[in-house]
């Protein structure tokens, strides 16, 4: 008689939005991976132009957050809020608000292959599809079709939206 294998442990370590102050996310993300936190700070390559040079560089795309995945069961929580730069972490009723994990894959997905995106206006109501093939194959959000056919993923915790032109890609109702 074979031993079947263990399905693996559920992650306890969550997606969770921080607050930061004003034009700190960037230092409370590198607080919070030295602290051994896996962080993510979701930014946009814009190129800036003055009137004697142009440089690349590299903005937040939800200003005032960042995103840390963590198991706050652990006592992490208060040495989290302790952090230079952290407002808070997103609640309801008391209680950290996790983000989902899928929601985060998306985005790191969406950025990693460099898509043009832009915020948009939170959404939460829509037709509910994903695109089937190419490199963003997976990605989950809202249909816009108002004039060009967008994408909208929606952060519901933090009520915040990304959209990106989905002109070419084949799409399958949820």
């Amino acid at each position: 008689m074979s031993a079947q294998p263990k399905p693996p442990a559920p992650c306890i370590a969550q997606w969770y939005a921080i607050q930061t102050r004003y034009r700190l996310e960037r230092r409370v993300t590198d607080h919070l991976q030295h602290k051994g936190l896996e962080t993510f700070l979701p930014v946009l390559e814009e190129i800036h132009r003055w009137s004697d040079r142009r440089k690349r560089v590299n903005i937040p795309l939800f200003s005032g957050y960042t995103f840390a995945r963590c198991d706050l069961s652990s006592g992490l929580r208060k040495e989290l809020l302790r952090t230079e730069g952290v407002i808070g972490l997103l609640s309801f009723a008391g209680e950290a608000t996790p983000v989902p994990c899928k929601q985060i894959q998306d985005l790191q997905l969406l950025l990693s292959h460099q898509v043009p995106c832009a915020i948009h206006a939170f959404l939460k109501i829509g037709k509910r599809v994903r695109i089937r093939g190419g490199c963003l194959d997976g990605l989950v959000g809202i249909l816009e079709q108002r004039g060009e056919k967008n994408l909208v993923i929606s952060l519901e915790s933090i009520r915040q939206s990304v959209a990106i032109k989905i002109e070419g890609y084949e799409l399958e109702m949820i």
